[in-house]
């Protein structure tokens, strides 16, 4: 992930110093990262977009926040000189380093990646606040109770879809989260 920029599609300068992919619930958003190390320039993109961009900082190292997504989770670039004028350059979400910010992220939500009607739909569960997503929406639910745990319902398009939260009966699983499209089970995707 944190692997040095070759090619950005579209807009390309010498400058670009790295790329990282960052999964949310809202989606799958792109950074980029140009850094000048002779004008000291910064700018960052989300999603293609600029962001920030500063000019002639005398101070090449140092560190850049910004926020991204529609949940306005607060991403860093950190830019450490290695040795000469060689620099290198760290992501962070939340605070923590990239690759700890996503292994948090795989205990607090389930990711569903399957196609609808020709149409292919992310869906995310955020398992404390039971909120869904789907390509960037926060889907309205309905929850209830069952026998075994919890079901929460949700269209999407003409499809019936629901999440069943069951005690796996183990302390160390906790709950195991399906989610049940028109009454089929859809496996989960790690991302």
């Amino acid at each position: 992930m944190g692997k040095k920029a070759g090619s950005a599609e579209g807009r390309m300068s010498n400058d670009v110093a790295g790329v990282w992919e960052v999964a949310l619930s809202d989606g799958v958003h792109r950074i980029e990262f140009e850094h000048g190390t002779t004008t000291g320039k910064r700018v960052i993109y989300v999603d293609g977009k600029e962001i920030l961009r500063r000019d002639w900082m005398f101070k090449l190292v140092g560190k850049e926040t910004f926020s991204v997504g529609k949940s306005g989770t607060k991403a860093t670039i950190n830019i450490d000189a290695v040795s000469g004028f060689a620099y290198e350059y760290t992501l962070e979400i939340n605070g923590k380093s990239l690759k700890k910010y996503m292994e948090n992220r795989s205990k607090v939500t389930s990711t569903w990646v399957l196609n609808l009607d020709g149409i292919d739909c992310r869906v995310v569960l955020e398992k404390d606040t039971m909120d869904i997503w789907c390509n960037g929406q926060n889907i309205e639910t309905a929850g209830e109770f069952v026998d075994d745990g919890t079901e929460t319902h949700f269209t999407l398009g003409d499809h019936n879809c629901c999440v069943k939260a069951v005690s796996s009966g183990k302390r160390r699983d906790g709950i195991i989260h399906t989610l049940l499209v028109d009454g089929t089970e859809i496996a989960e995707c790690t991302e």
